[in-house]
């Protein structure tokens, strides 16, 4: 988590940050004047890029797309923004949202700031092992239940009726993930042809539509001091759309084993409840039906191969910012093979 000095920090010119946000944050805690600003990248993310910005007694995240190869539906700006603003007040814990900056002439890129919530994104066991299985297993419940409250929130009621397009989800998301794979892809990958005809000829009845968070996972929540969630946070893929699409990518994230170290094992540690407990948990709270779960994690496996191959793709030309990159690649294929399981009953 390397610190910048004013104008040194890669795609977040201080100088120019700092006279926009003087300019246009109505109501935000930035006081014409704040002190001198320092700047970090917050380690962790594998898209968007994540920043603490301080006057030396307050402190702002600013999030912004990648420096580089941006897919033409993802990192936006003005999706996380919204959805963040929208769902504050509700049972689903987000951040403050203070500014949202769409002009890319300020920073090379829309960005938006919020509120810094205090907390942990817990991402390795190691982490969790100090807590004991009794706390572990609490705050793993907390995560499902927060997931299931997200899906409860009817969209209408918060101003997102238009988020998305709910009818047909399923079917968009088979050919979305195939055409951004399409556009990042740097080699074969041996594979990818088969889970695709898989998805495509075993698409469901949709379980009836959502807020899809896109990403939801242990180490995209703040938990407090008290192991509660105190933020939810990475909305650049929320949407409209069919909520078990998140319940799968979670359990994906749960059960993948891959060459990289840069993974998070979290639910790996002493009390995490097994992905069966998850499902069932998730099943009795929601009262949805899950029998066609194994569709569900094969388009997880099929999405998450392609973001990874997405970052393997930047990571290759130099568009990265921060550690970790260098074994992303490494995951995609065995993750295709086990969204070919999926679909094949395994």
């Amino acid at each position: 988590m390397r610190v910048f000095e004013d104008g040194d920090v890669p795609g977040l010119p201080l100088d120019r940050f700092r006279r926009r946000l003087e300019r246009s944050a109505a109501g935000a805690p930035w006081p014409a004047g704040a002190g001198p600003l320092r700047a970090r990248v917050v380690a962790g993310g594998r898209s968007n890029l994540t920043y603490e910005v301080t006057d030396g007694s307050r402190s702002w995240i600013v999030r912004r797309p990648p420096l580089g190869h941006v897919l033409a539906t993802a990192h936006d700006m003005s999706r996380e923004y919204r959805v963040m603003t929208a769902l504050a007040g509700t049972a689903v814990p987000v951040p403050e949202t203070y500014a949202l900056c769409e002009d890319p002439d300020v920073l090379g890129a829309p960005f938006y700031v919020m509120e810094m919530v205090e907390g942990t994104p817990y991402r390795s066991a190691s982490e969790l092992v100090p807590l004991g299985a009794e706390r572990v297993a609490a705050i793993a419940g907390r995560m499902i239940d927060t997931l299931v409250d997200l899906h409860r929130v009817d969209p209408a009621e918060v101003g997102l009726a238009d988020f998305g397009r709910p009818a047909g989800f399923l079917e968009r998301q088979v050919r979305r993930w195939k055409k951004q794979l399409d556009a990042s892809r740097s080699r074969e990958l041996d594979g990818a042809a088969e889970l695709h005809a898989l998805l495509e000829a075993n698409i469901p009845p949709e379980s009836p539509p959502a807020i899809v968070h896109g990403d939801y996972r242990l180490d995209n929540l703040l938990v407090g001091a008290d192991d509660r969630i105190a933020a939810v946070l990475d909305w650049e893929m929320a949407t409209l759309g069919d909520p078990l699409t998140d319940l799968a990518l979670l359990l994906v994230y749960m059960r993948r084993t891959t060459p990289s170290s840069a993974e998070a094992d979290a639910t790996r540690a002493p009390g995490f409840p097994p992905p069966e407990q998850v499902v069932a948990r998730y099943a009795e709270r929601s009262g949805r039906d899950l029998s066609a779960i194994g569709f569900y994690v094969g388009l997880a496996c099929f999405k998450l191969a392609v973001i990874s191959e997405g970052i393997h793709y930047r990571y290759l030309h130099g568009q990265t910012v921060g550690e970790g990159f260098d074994a992303i690649g490494a995951a995609v294929e065995p993750l295709l093979r086990s969204g070919i399981a999926a679909l094949k009953g395994a």
